[in-house]
């Protein structure tokens, strides 16, 4: 089955603000990190986003996948940039980064679809 990204991300951070409820503590601290780490300096926020989302292909994470995906349309990565770290992730990460790359490429057509579907609404 083909995942929906969009939705599939919407439906992870409802769960994602119960476990911020039910850790607290754990969940700022993340939080902190993820702000500290995507923190712009000698790097931008795209390319921060393009290595975390080679990662979450690497790493096999789909759930990162999508999320990276999103924040990387969002910094203004094209498809292009996507796919290039995409086959650094693929260089890394062999076979099974081959599958997830594809995860990767499909969440971005998703992603980029809708975005253009609010943008002409």
């Amino acid at each position: 089955m083909i995942k929906q990204w969009p939705e599939t991300t919407d439906e992870i951070k409802a769960l994602m603000r119960t476990l911020r409820g039910d850790t607290p503590n754990v969940m700022k601290a993340f939080s902190g990190l993820a702000q500290a780490a995507l923190a712009p300096q000698a790097l931008d926020c795209k390319t921060k986003e393009l290595i975390a989302l080679g990662i979450s292909v690497a790493i096999r994470c789909d759930d990162c996948i999508g999320f990276h995906v999103k924040a990387a349309l969002d910094q203004g990565a094209t498809r292009e940039e996507i796919v290039e770290a995409l086959g650094m992730a693929v260089y890394l990460g062999a076979g099974p980064a081959v599958m997830y790359a594809t995860h990767a490429l499909d969440a971005f057509e998703q992603f980029q679809n809708a975005s253009q579907a609010s943008t002409a609404a």
